[in-house]
């Protein structure tokens, strides 16, 4: 793993919270209270895609994805979880993990992109933080 030169893409940071940091990701509360969404982002400078990740930085950040969604699944009672690398806003890899319910504002249409962010109040944002730092598994 190259940790060496990462820096969280300036968006990114202006639009989540820290919740952990696991072997290979940083874990980030986007800051919508809408919807329970968290991001992966694996700490290695210059990756934009999956397939620029060595094979067990590959497997690291699947092993990570799929235990955020299922701890996800879990604490926020999902009907669904969405899992998405986009990155045509945010050309840095981040992985999105969305808790999805049919009655949430963008049911059935994906979440990104959906409306404007509505900021989670303060003690909201506490509480959330405090409950996935407390619950998410440590990687």
């Amino acid at each position: 793993m190259t940790i060496t030169g990462f820096a969280l893409d300036p968006r990114l940071a202006a639009d989540t919270r820290p919740v952990a940091r696991w072997g290979l990701s940083d874990v980030l509360l986007m800051n919508d209270a809408r919807f329970p969404w968290v991001i992966l982002v694996p700490r290695i400078a210059g990756v934009t895609e999956w397939f620029d990740l060595a094979e067990g930085e590959r497997a690291t950040l699947l092993n990570e994805t799929l235990a955020l969604g299922k701890a996800m699944q879990t604490l926020f009672n999902a009907e669904k979880i969405n899992t998405a690398a986009l990155g045509n806003v945010v050309s840095q890899l981040h992985v999105h993990v969305v808790a999805r319910y049919a009655r949430d504002a963008a049911w059935p249409a994906p979440t990104w992109g959906f409306g404007q962010a509505e900021p989670y109040e303060s003690e909201a944002l506490i509480n959330t933080l405090d409950r996935l730092s407390r619950e998410l598994p440590s990687l």
